[in-house]
């Protein structure tokens, strides 16, 4: 199909070819090494990032890149970029270490600190999302057609309102704000689920918020969030400002919530997420 913007077709190829140079390393015993933040870095993160930055610099050669794995770059320069790539080669490494499905390859467009379009790709299976604010949403697979995805801005009858939570990573706060939900909102149903895919879940209407009162960084989100912008979605900082992407000298993420842009009850879950 014809994408909405030149480079969308392009970066989903380069995030379908990262996750066969993924596959080779899943379920084998991989070694794995500690970063300097301890989180852990195997040989098929490496081999994706070197991948996605030869493909990337090969396609436009004037965006720089800032990936997961080659990060230590100086605030002062980024500073000075208006477009450049955020990049996770494999997004959920704990979750590939343990030999679950749930990783991804994660690649995003930036443009003054905003999202134009990002790819999420799930090596294990082909399937991607690809998206952006104001261009639109798909899910497809590799050699299929790909379906146009969007949020489910209401609940119909019989239907429970679905959060999605992470297997490891939680916090005091998000779960007060899951009790206050509940109590809002009925009984909740969790859905839980490792890497960006827990933004795709609700780019496509398979669940409702994702509210994220934990650490992340910008590489974890970008790519994601395109696809949730693009499928009617947004990402909101607690303060209820949009998320956005400046070149700060921290590349951690401050809490954010990721839901419909239109959903009755995004004011309450600003209220929550704040108390």
């Amino acid at each position: 199909m014809n994408f909405p913007h030149p480079l969308m077709a392009p970066v989903i190829e380069l995030a379908l070819q990262a996750g066969d140079a993924i596959l080779p390393f899943w379920r084998t015993g991989t070694a794995v090494t500690a970063k300097a933040d301890e989180s852990p870095v195997t040989a098929a993160d490496l081999a994706a990032h070197h991948l996605i930055l030869a493909g990337l610099t090969a396609l436009d050669p004037s965006i720089p890149v800032l990936s997961e794995e080659d990060a230590d770059i100086p605030q002062n320069v980024r500073a000075g970029w208006q477009r450049w790539w955020l990049v996770d080669p494999l997004d959920g490494t704990k979750e590939f270490i343990s030999g679950s499905e749930e990783f991804t390859v994660n690649i995003a467009l930036v443009e003054n600190g905003r999202v134009v379009f990002g790819v999420v790709s799930m090596p294990t299976n082909g399937r991607f999302y690809v998206g952006g604010a104001g261009l639109g949403a798909w899910r497809g697979d590799k050699g299929g057609t790909p379906v146009e995805i969007h949020v489910r801005d209401a609940l119909a009858p019989g239907e429970s309102f679905t959060v999605v939570a992470s297997r490891r990573h939680s916090s005091l706060e998000q779960e007060r704000l899951l009790a206050g939900l509940s109590a809002s909102l009925g009984e909740l149903q969790l859905a839980n689920i490792g890497s960006s895919l827990k933004f795709c879940l609700v780019a496509e209407g398979a669940a409702d918020c994702y509210p994220r009162l934990a650490p992340t960084s910008q590489w974890d989100t970008a790519a994601a969030q395109g696809v949730l912008e693009g499928a009617g979605g947004e990402v909101l900082a607690l303060s209820g400002e949009s998320f956005s992407y400046p070149a700060r000298e921290t590349l951690r993420n401050g809490f954010f919530l990721a839901l419909p842009a239109k959903a009755a009850w995004r004011k309450r879950l600003l209220e929550l997420a704040n108390l």
